[in-house]
């Protein structure tokens, strides 16, 4: 079948286009600004791209479906000439469940914050342990070459007598499409349902928390009776999705009565407990309670597909992490510079008291963009303050709010300065920063391709003078 692809350079869609190339379809795909890395990712697939969304795509390639991806909404002009022609078209989630995932045994990770991590954690121990698992993560693993693919073949004996491949999915709670405004992971049908957490968040698409948890109790309802949800005890919004009604084994994250990870004599020993007592450990190099609580969550889920908890463990202390959550990206002058995807209070907080706990010396300067489009509306401006307590330095990026950021972090007094252009942010850092600090860069973007540039001023900055650091020659570019 010939598939094109609108849409198709985002994270989620290209994974899709990935997966339905390996599955044997002819694809093809289009969309706005296409350009490395993805471009460069799907050609290297050999699918064809094209710019934009011109109907001569209609006449040009005639494909059998056209999967459509959530960024296109009614105007886009070729998805008028599809619907004006009656042509088949269906969502990603829709395609991929009907197509792919209704032949594995699906394990999918939901909740607002540690998706991402927590779906490549699991991959990553099955993949350890020989189930050769298939996967769509909605980021880099840096175990994994890519961010999707099919199941493999197993080792020898690693999987239970008539056990299904598993299938590992990050499972977003944003919508399917302009079509259908349903979560998507509604479509995903799993075996296996981590719930990590849940707050407010997408305030462009939900009214309030309430919406997000009946998407949340959707899910829940499509667990079926032989399968599993791993759920953290004590989190309220997840209490009163479970109260609406739940069919399926429950399995606690909990210290005292369930699983739990807790950190060992330092931040970098992992303790698993049950029940309060210690059942193994191990080293491993990520940070903070925060990946705690994610590793505890893949370690139960692995069980169900019969891997043991020291096999999980074992993985863990090999898992490298992924791809701009904590990623140490240079250091120069005896300063470390870090890239963090956080755009969330809650996020920002457990991020930097993650690095606390496991440097508690030296100071943290937090580099912070409020991209995501909830903290461009405000939503938890007056949560931000205090999520940045465990940092000596903040610096803010105003550029396109409209809301006032000075405001907000008042409470930080001198602490905090808010700065609109990039170099002037960027004069800023390099004015205070010292030997010894770590500066961790926040958002959910690119930031105008903040973090290179930084590194290449702090490296041409000689006893923090801006005629130094202008002297570098970066040209910047604004988001």
């Amino acid at each position: 079948m010939h598939i094109h692809i609108l849409g198709i350079c985002g994270t989620f869609m290209g994974g899709v286009a990935n997966l339905a190339k390996a599955a044997g379809h002819h694809v093809t795909g289009c969309d706005t600004q296409v350009y490395p890395p993805m471009s460069t990712q799907l050609e290297q697939l050999g699918i064809a791209l094209h710019e934009g969304f011109d109907p001569a795509q209609l006449d040009q390639l005639q494909p059998d479906l056209f999967v459509i991806g959530n960024v296109v909404s009614r105007g886009n002009p070729l998805m008028e000439a599809i619907l004006a022609r009656g042509l088949p078209y269906a969502s990603g989630p829709q395609w991929l469940a009907d197509t792919l995932l209704r032949d594995y045994d699906v394990y999918a990770v939901a909740g607002t914050h540690g998706k991402t991590t927590t779906t490549s954690m699991l991959a990553w121990i099955f993949e350890h342990a020989g189930l050769a698992p298939g996967f769509l993560i909605g980021g880099v693993a840096m175990d994994f070459a890519t961010s999707a693919r099919l199941p493999g073949m197993p080792n020898a004996g690693a999987r239970q007598a008539g056990q299904r491949a598993p299938f590992v999915i990050e499972a977003d709670e944003y919508d399917t499409a302009f079509f259908d405004k349903r979560s998507k992971f509604v479509h995903y049908r799993p075996q296996v349902a981590i719930l990590n957490n849940l707050e407010f968040d997408h305030a462009d698409i939900f009214a309030d928390l309430t919406a997000i948890e009946t998407q949340f109790h959707h899910l829940v309802r499509t667990v079926p009776g032989n399968g599993a949800l791993v759920v953290p005890r004590g989190n309220a919004a997840l209490a009163r999705v479970l109260a609406r009604g739940c069919w399926t084994p429950l399995h606690w994250l909990d210290a005292r009565q369930g699983w739990w990870a807790a950190a060992g004599a330092d931040d970098s020993e992992l303790l698993l407990l049950h029940d309060g007592a210690v059942v193994g450990h191990t080293r491993w190099q990520q940070l903070g309670a925060h990946n705690r609580a994610n590793a505890a969550a893949a370690v139960v889920a692995a069980a169900y597909a019969g891997v043991q908890p020291a096999q999980a463990l074992a993985a863990l202390a090999e898992f490298r992490g992924v791809r701009r959550r904590m990623e140490l990206i240079g250091c120069t002058r005896e300063i470390d510079v870090y890239d963090d995807f956080a755009h969330h209070p809650t996020a920002i907080a457990t991020t930097l008291q993650g690095l606390r706990a496991r440097a508690p010396h030296g100071r943290i300067l937090a580099v912070v963009e409020p991209r995501s489009n909830t903290m461009k509306l405000g939503v938890w401006a007056d949560a931000l303050a205090t999520s940045l307590a465990a940092a000596e330095r903040t610096f803010c990026y105003t550029a396109g709010l409209g809301w006032d950021p000075a405001k907000a972090l008042s409470a930080l007094g001198s602490a905090a300065s808010c700065h609109d252009t990039l170099p002037g942010l960027i004069e800023a850092i390099c004015a205070e920063a010292q030997s010894g600090d770590r500066i961790v860069i926040m958002s959910n973007g690119g930031f105008g391709g903040l973090h290179q540039q930084l590194l290449a001023a702090l490296a041409a900055a000689d006893s923090k003078t801006p005629a130094a650091i202008a002297a570098v020659g970066v040209k910047f570019k604004e988001t």
